[in-house]
Parts: structure tokens; sequence; C-alpha cells
């Protein structure tokens, strides 16, 4: 006769992936409620820990009793307060902070700031969850490295 044990469950471990992304805090500033929680929707269950506010102010006194972040998104036009000025505040707080501008004013950006810094992106609204994962990655990890090296012609 055969005895059969039953086991406990146990969750599977988490994908180093995961707890890479698990580490990154990110705040989302955008006035408009159904994109905020579009882009914490996207980032949670990509892995991110997120942290919401409504517009520059609120980014900033959320900041003052925060953790360090690791990524800023942000709308560019805000009420008070502009999504590049909000940038600029948050990188004299936190000097190694990635910024993601998740705007439709393309032209007002760039208008006001010139050119984005160091560290800096751009994604236009609206977008899909793999266009605002993939600009994610890549501000925080890097481009991806090829696979294959280029062809060379001889």
């Amino acid at each position: 006769m055969s005895s059969s044990r039953i086991l406990p469950f146990q969750r599977s471990p988490a994908s180093k992936k995961e707890e890479r992304r698990a580490a990154f805090r990110v705040l989302v500033v955008d006035d408009e409620e159904p994109m905020r929680h579009f882009v914490e929707s996207v980032l949670r269950e990509a892995g991110y820990e997120t942290t919401l506010a409504a517009d520059g102010d609120e980014a900033i006194a959320i900041s003052a009793q925060a953790p360090a972040f690791h990524l800023l998104v942000t709308d560019e036009m805000m009420p008070r307060m502009a999504g590049h000025q909000l940038a600029r505040y948050m990188r004299e707080r936190y000097l190694d902070i990635k910024v993601l501008y998740l705007s439709g004013y393309r032209d007002q950006l760039f208008k006001e700031k010139g050119s984005l810094w160091a560290d800096e992106a751009f994604l236009d609204k609206p977008c899909t969850p793999q266009q605002l994962i993939q600009a994610v990655s890549r501000l925080l990890f890097g481009p991806r490295a090829e696979s294959k090296p280029d062809k060379v012609d001889r």
C-alpha cells in the first residue's frame, strides 16, 4: 500500500527579473486620474513599486516623506507646475533619479526645456502597456544588447 502525502502550497519564487524590478520605486505624476491608474496598473503588473500623485505639489509633499525614488514618470502639462519643473526639483533631491515624460504635448515640453538631459526619455500619450514597459526598462536598465553581431561586408 502506498502512502501519499499532501504538501502545503508554496508560492513559486519570484524570477530574478521580478526581484530586480521590485527594488525600484516609481513616482507617477499626472493630473488625469485614468492615466495615473493606467501607468500604476501596468508598472505594478510588471513588478515595480509605485506611488501616485495628482500634481507637482503633491509629488513634492510625498517625496519629502518617502524613501528615494528611482524613476519619475510625469505628465508635462499639469496645473501649477509643469513636468519639467517637477523633474528639476526631483533631480536636486534624488541625484540618480531617472525621468520619463509621458505627455501628449511633445512640442510644449521641448519648447520649454529645449532637450532631454541624461537619464530622461519621452513617450507620447496615449501609449500601449508594452511601450510604457519598454521605455521604463530602457531608462532603468539601459538598452538591450543585441544578441547578434552586426554584419560585416567583405
